[in-house]
């Protein structure tokens, strides 16, 4: 268990190219094959190159847990098989939403205990996300913010959320993710957390700007110190 620093395309905002839970780690096709492996292996997850409506997007379109995982309406068929191909042995949900919002990814903060969703997606959406994930979905937000899932990164250990969170706010992830929740940033100050932080009950990764002290708060909110 630990926390390791990387960059993906050049880039210090992992969470916005790729998704990672305890069971799986989704990136682009066209990233780098045996770094990417050694980083799954490393989270104990298994590797899923793939793209989402042609976007290397993957982390702010797409979102979920060990139960199940979301995917907009733009996926393709064949995008979806490398998904299919590897969780077939488990009974996860794959959902494709048929909305016409896209960035799951950026909408939901979510993990095995529980889901925090825009305000803004619609009652239908929400019982789907609820289904497909397994988990009690609510509506919230983070420092008055619809956009959760940016603002925040979710483990089954704890949550590292956007500085100006509210009281409320706060109590209110607490509650649903049942996790402890303590707030940072990432990649020298950025505040919109998930975009350059990935972590799962084994370990982290966090863009390569992150400060040490940024770094010493990611392992206490995610409980990675060993």
């Amino acid at each position: 268990m630990g926390i390791f620093l990387s960059s993906i395309f050049g880039s210090a905002s992992l969470g916005v190219f790729s998704l990672l839970t305890d069971e799986f780690f989704i990136v682009p096709s066209l990233a780098p094959e045996k770094r990417i492996e050694r980083l799954g292996e490393q989270l104990k997850v298994k590797t899923i190159f793939t793209t989402v409506g042609y976007s290397l997007l993957i982390g702010a379109l797409a979102c979920g847990n060990s139960k199940g995982l979301i995917f907009p309406h733009l996926t393709r068929e064949e995008e979806l098989q490398p998904v299919y191909a590897v969780a077939e042995k488990s009974d996860m949900k794959i959902a494709v939403m048929e909305t016409k919002r896209t960035a799951y990814g950026n909408m939901v903060l979510t993990n095995d205990y529980g889901a925090i969703v825009d305000p803004r997606v619609n009652p239908e959406a929400m019982k789907q996300i609820s289904d497909t994930l397994g988990v009690e979905a609510v509506h919230g937000e983070i420092a008055g913010l619809p956009y959760v899932g940016s603002l925040a990164a979710a483990t089954n250990k704890g949550v590292l959320a956007h500085p100006m969170i509210k009281d409320e706010e706060k109590e209110l992830l607490k509650s649903v993710l049942r996790v402890p929740v303590e707030v940072g940033t990432i990649n020298c100050g950025i505040p919109y957390v998930k975009t350059g932080l990935l972590g799962n009950s084994y370990g982290a990764v966090a863009g390569l700007l992150t400060t040490g002290p940024e770094l010493f708060i990611i392992e206490s909110a995610l409980d990675l110190v060993e």
